[in-house]
């Protein structure tokens, strides 16, 4: 009996000690975990101490300004204003002025500056626009523009903007409220105009379109009769989470909402389609903007359009304050039942449109319903091409 009391007695220190050094174990891993959750807490409260210093004493707004020369508008910018709006609370952006932007890059932009300003100022994460603003920042300007527009942050894209062998935002780094966001990998202005370049009647003569891909193969003759493909490639890779971004205050209509329906290519979003959305949105409540496909914008336009793929353009429309909501990829020609599905009240379309070599009116349908609303296009502003003779150089991405 002794014995087995003595073996229990040991038994049970050994499990004692076992649980000791698992319990030691156990309290180091704790601390170890302690220690990052306290970095990272440290990491965070400094975040928010800088967030607060920026902050507006008066109201709590956080007021961000950008600027630069934005011609020919296009997706990317609208993610840059996104972006840096997502620093503050209200936007406000600076346009160049033609003269400063001859000055600085060594030509003149390719869209004059009301309708630089008529795009900027048509994207959904603008608050304000101011105009004629000069492209290098002095110390002037910039004070200028903080006492004016009360400005907390200053914010431009995270590669370095040098003019003259001097920092554009020199004035802005040294009082400390300079910001960087990074760009949006995949667009830039140059990349877009050499597309434009290569829209020539002689660059798509059969055989030498390397944006076309022949449907038939030596393999597949049988197939030599069916139409060439037209294939718009892009660098830029859209994710459902930019267009989840993009589609940031789209909203399911009301019951009874008043639906506008309009269509199109929308390449090249410029001035022209910002006018013709504004003037369809009067028409109702709720605007739905469809976006056509590649091949159909093709098919209509020939050469080499569209300049910007589906994708790209429908984040460009998405883009704009007077959409609604988008239709990717429409029917040509709107039947009853899409309107019916649709819950559409008015179909809208501009003066100023491509030929239509189908036989069918693709509006025949909402023309007989008697739903059909003609809007005057605005002239001058249709797919500008560069200047000739104008220097890439002076093509500037804010």
């Amino acid at each position: 009996m002794v014995g087995i009391c003595t073996a229990l007695l040991v038994r049970k220190r050994k499990i004692l000690g076992w649980h000791s050094r698992a319990s030691t174990r156990s309290t180091s891993v704790l601390k170890r975990k302690l220690a990052d959750l306290e970095s990272r807490a440290e990491d965070l409260r400094q975040e928010i101490e800088a967030t607060q210093a920026t902050r507006s004493p008066q109201n709590g707004e956080i007021r961000v300004w950008m600027d630069g020369a934005f011609d020919m508008m296009h997706f990317g910018h609208a993610n840059a204003f996104r972006k840096g709006r997502a620093l503050g609370t209200h936007l406000v952006v600076g346009i160049n002025d033609d003269a400063s932007i001859t000055q600085c890059k060594g030509g003149p932009p390719i869209m004059s500056e009301d309708e630089r300003l008529a795009s900027v100022r048509a994207c959904k994460w603008v608050d304000e626009v101011v105009p004629g603003v000069p492209y290098i920042m002095s110390e002037q300007y910039l004070d200028w523009a903080i006492k004016e527009y009360k400005i907390d942050i200053v914010v431009h894209g995270d590669d370095p903007c040098i003019v003259d062998g001097r920092d554009v935002y020199e004035s802005a780094r040294k009082l400390g409220i300079y910001r960087t966001i990074p760009r949006t990998e995949g667009v830039s202005t140059t990349e877009i105009v050499g597309r434009m370049l290569l829209s020539t009647r002689e660059h798509h003569a059969k055989g030498n379109d390397p944006l076309r891909r022949e449907s038939v193969t030596e393999e597949e003759p049988s197939r030599a009769e069916e139409p060439e493909v037209f294939i718009r490639e892009s660098k830029f890779l859209t994710t459902s989470q930019m267009m989840r971004l993009f589609a940031q205050y789209c909203t399911p209509p009301r019951d009874d909402a008043r639906i506008v329906y309009v269509d199109g290519g929308w390449d090249m979003f410029h001035a022209g389609h910002v006018d013709f959305l504004r003037n369809a949105s009067k028409l109702g409540d709720y605007l739905l903007v469809g976006v056509h496909s590649d091949a159909v914008v093709n098919r209509h336009r020939g050469q080499n359009f569209p300049i910007l793929n589906q994708q790209e353009r429908v984040l460009s429309v998405l883009a704009c304050r007077y959409t609604s909501d988008i239709v990717i990829d429409p029917p040509w020609n709107l039947t009853p039942e899409m309107i019916s599905a649709l819950n559409i009240s008015v179909v809208a379309h501009g003066t100023t449109h491509d030929h239509n070599e189908d036989e069918r009116d693709p509006y025949e349908i909402p023309k007989r319903m008697g739903i059909f609303v003609t809007i005057p296009s605005r002239t001058g502003t249709r797919d500008r091409r560069p200047r000739e003779n104008q220097p890439l150089r002076s093509l500037h991405i804010a």
